[in-house]
């Protein structure tokens, strides 16, 4: 069986985890190009020396209202990816853990990381209020895609 041009006889749920991490923290760097490529002339560009000083030259950036709104929403994508990761990690330790199947814990953690990069993308491009919508539909469904793992492994463990 494959997904994707990958055996799923063999186990890639673990590789998902890093994944998912570079996938949380992809926006911030989407964001920081927004910024840089946004801002005012004369104003300072973002500097990762003190990263949590360049939230005070987001005023002075005067970037416009739509860069403004890219930038905050990218920022946003990356803290909710990091909020979720460590529920992911679980998820994959826990199927792991009971031994499921290689094709189910492949399967999962793939649909998970998919919704990530489809829910970064809504998240960032999201000007409307069903768009907003659309978003939360696709967290949720990412949300329940874990919690699949969690049941099955515990069912398995039972």
């Amino acid at each position: 069986m494959s997904f994707i041009g990958l055996n799923l006889t063999n186990n890639y749920s673990l590789y998902a985890v890093p994944a998912a991490w570079i996938i949380a923290f992809a926006p911030h760097f989407y964001a920081v190009t927004v910024f840089n490529s946004e801002r005012a002339p004369g104003t300072p560009e973002w500097d990762n020396r003190e990263p949590h000083s360049n939230l005070a030259k987001l005023k002075e950036a005067k970037l416009s209202p739509n860069a403004h709104g890219i930038y905050t929403r990218a920022e946003a994508a990356q803290q909710n990816g990091f909020q979720n990761l460590p529920l992911f990690a679980a998820a994959v330790l826990a199927g792991n853990f009971a031994r499921l199947s290689p094709s189910t814990l492949n399967t999962t953690a793939a649909l998970y990381l998919v919704s990530r990069i489809i829910y970064n993308v809504v998240y960032i491009t999201n000007t409307t209020k069903s768009t907003a919508n659309v978003r939360s539909v696709v967290f949720v469904s990412g949300v329940i895609t874990l919690m699949s793992l969690f049941v099955k492994a515990g069912n398995k463990l039972f």
